[in-house]
């Protein structure tokens, strides 16, 4: 009897590391085909089309489980307010970065987030963080440093805004684990819809150019890209739990240096490539960590338990 439910079991997780690598490739096409727009169109115009997309998903899959009313009852909802604000100026400032940061090279600096997660953690969290993974953060951040170096990537406002991005998705990650202890998963997608909604279409409307046809294929496949994947990686955290999932997400890396290469003939260079190994390999440990404490965690409290 238990063989077939472990088999199960690891079936699932199988199928979910596959439908997440699917779900970085299509976000990775979707980061490629917005880079494109981007240098025609204001990034605000489409942060805007993106998240129409996005905001349809996230609402229809909240209906499913509950009326709107219902899932906007927070019991944290300034700190909901804050996590859409954080979410979309992540997203806007990652679409400024696009018009002029490389798509390895931004790939690679955005990868920086789990380690400011580390490091948010303890104020926000109130979380202990040893002298392993303050290391491992130390390494990660020498690592973009690499990437920046003299006769490296070159320092524009696009580097800037890259690592912008990264800070206010650390920050949106952080809040959104201290709201998940008192708010379902529902009324946190509800509020980060709804405000970026209501943000981005604030914003987007003053830099509003006409596309040609073009284009609004272009537009069309960012909105429908942003549904799928969201949809994909959705299905993917209902067969496994995400501290399995997250490490393939450093996937997206290799990913961006191919999209670079085939679409914009981009390459990325040698030492490039070994800060942003740093950066994945500081990642990974900080997550190893992590996981490996909150394993200690329910062992304790298992103890306690039986005791």
């Amino acid at each position: 009897m238990t063989t077939p439910l472990v088999a199960t079991r690891g079936d699932n997780v199988a199928r979910a590391i596959l439908l997440t690598l699917i779900t970085i490739g299509v976000f990775g096409v979707q980061d490629a085909v917005a880079k494109l727009l981007v240098q025609d169109y204001s990034p605000f115009q489409i942060t805007m089309m993106r998240y129409w997309g996005f905001a349809l998903f996230a609402l229809i899959v909240v209906m499913r489980q509950a009326p709107l009313r219902q899932a906007l009852a927070s019991k944290a909802p300034l700190l909901q307010v804050m996590r859409g604000v954080l979410l979309m100026g992540d997203i806007w400032l990652f679409a400024l970065a696009l018009r002029t940061v490389p798509l390895a090279e931004l790939q690679s600096i955005s990868l920086i987030y789990p380690l400011l997660v580390t490091l948010f953690a303890i104020p926000v969290l109130g979380e202990k963080v040893g002298v392993f993974r303050l290391v491992a953060v130390v390494v990660g951040f020498a690592g973009a440093m690499v990437i920046v170096r003299p006769g490296g990537l070159a320092l524009d406002w696009g580097v800037g805004f890259a690592v912008a991005s990264s800070t206010l998705y650390a920050l949106y990650i952080v809040i959104t684990r201290r709201v998940s202890a008192v708010d379902p998963a529902p009324t946190s997608m509800a509020y980060a819809a709804l405000i970026g909604l209501a943000m981005s279409s604030a914003v987007g409307v003053f830099f509003w150019q006409p596309m040609d046809w073009k284009s609004v294929a272009m537009a069309v496949v960012v909105m429908g890209t942003t549904s799928v994947a969201h949809g994909l990686m959705t299905v993917a955290l209902s067969m496994a739990p995400a501290s399995v999932l997250q490490p393939f997400n450093y996937f997206s890396l290799p990913w961006a240096i191919v999209l670079s290469a085939a679409v914009f003939g981009h390459l990325i260079d040698g030492v490039s490539l070994i800060g942003a190994g740093i950066i994945v390999a500081a990642g990974l440990v900080v997550m190893a960590r992590e996981r490996m404490k909150r394993v200690d965690v329910v062992d304790e409290a298992a103890v306690g338990r039986d005791g």
